[in-house]
Order: structure tokens, then C-alpha cells, then sequence
């Protein structure tokens, strides 16, 4: 059981750097998505329009594709880190203000 944990660890620890770098690529991407539109504004017309169905046909699928990738590869992660985070509490059993 126990080299179970440690393989277990050494996976989430690579697959944590993968989520790490991927996460900051895709979120550059978006971000150079907006200078693409800004670019779009700035220069009018049916060139505006081909840069704006670039960005949403070819650049924008890619994006959402890989983002969801990696959020199961972060919920794969919490997972092998045996991490609860998207469970309730049961432990807490404070009542609120208004109830008795």
C-alpha cells in the first residue's frame, strides 16, 4: 500500500508541472486572443471581420479543447493526491444565526 502512495505521488507530481505549464499556455493564448480582437477594432472592415472569424474558428475551439483537458487532468491530480477539496464537510455542523 504504501509504494501504492508514493506512485501515486510521483504521477500527480508530473502531471501537477504538465497542469501547471498548460494552464499558463492557455490562459497567454486567451490573452493574445484579445489583441487579436483589439487588432480587429483598431483596423475596421472586412479585414476586421476575417481576423475575428480566424480567432473564433481556428484559435478559440483549441482553447476551450485543451482547457478541459487540463481541469480533469487537475481533478485526476486532487484525486491521486487523495485531496477532498470537492467534497462537503460533514464535520462542520455550526448552525447559523437564525436557526435554533
Amino acid at each position: 500500500m504504501k509504494k501504492f502512495k508514493e506512485i501515486c505521488k510521483k504521477i500527480s507530481d508530473f502531471l501537477s508541472v504538465i497542469f501547471g505549464y498548460g494552464i499558463a499556455a492557455v490562459l497567454f493564448a486567451g490573452g493574445l486572443t484579445f489583441f487579436g480582437y483589439l487588432a480587429a477594432i483598431i483596423i475596421g472592415g472586412p479585414t476586421a471581420t476575417a481576423i475575428c472569424l480566424f480567432i473564433k474558428d481556428s484559435i478559440l475551439p483549441v482553447i476551450i479543447y485543451v482547457s478541459t483537458i487540463l481541469v480533469l487532468m487537475g481533478l485526476l491530480i486532487m484525486y491521486l493526491r487523495g485531496e477532498t477539496a470537492l467534497t462537503p464537510d460533514k464535520k462542520k455542523n455550526s448552525k447559523h444565526e437564525g436557526e435554533m
